[in-house]
């Protein structure tokens, strides 16, 4: 990931709604939200959360596809992984202990099983 690649994402989710939206389609993966129960969710109008979701689309953190009327939405999970490993790249100055809390929180989020 580039600058401008992730200044795109971190635009898209530096607005609250959009924050949330991805939030909740990042626990309803893999199976994501149709538009309309991520409106109903958030308790945010339609035509409202379409503008959102076409904005953290186009910054590559979600996905759609349409099923007949009804589209439903995904959080790409490879975009914020990406997202995140730019952010945490140069990490602590070459001394890795100094990011193993990080490393052991994100790893507490998906427990192996």
């Amino acid at each position: 990931m580039d600058t401008e690649s992730s200044l795109s994402a971190l635009s898209a989710l530096s607005q609250s709604t959009r924050l949330e939206i991805f939030r909740l389609l990042v626990r309803h993966e893999p199976d994501g939200l149709p538009a309309g129960d991520v409106a109903r969710h958030l308790n945010v109008p339609q035509n409202t959360i379409s503008a959102h979701l076409a904005t953290l689309t186009r910054a590559g953190l979600l996905t759609s596809q349409r099923h007949s009327r009804v589209i439903v939405y995904r959080a790409c999970l490879p975009r914020l992984r990406e997202l995140m490993l730019f952010l945490v790249k140069d990490c602590c100055g070459r001394s890795p202990e100094l990011c193993e809390p990080l490393v052991a929180e994100l790893s507490s989020c998906c427990p192996s099983e």
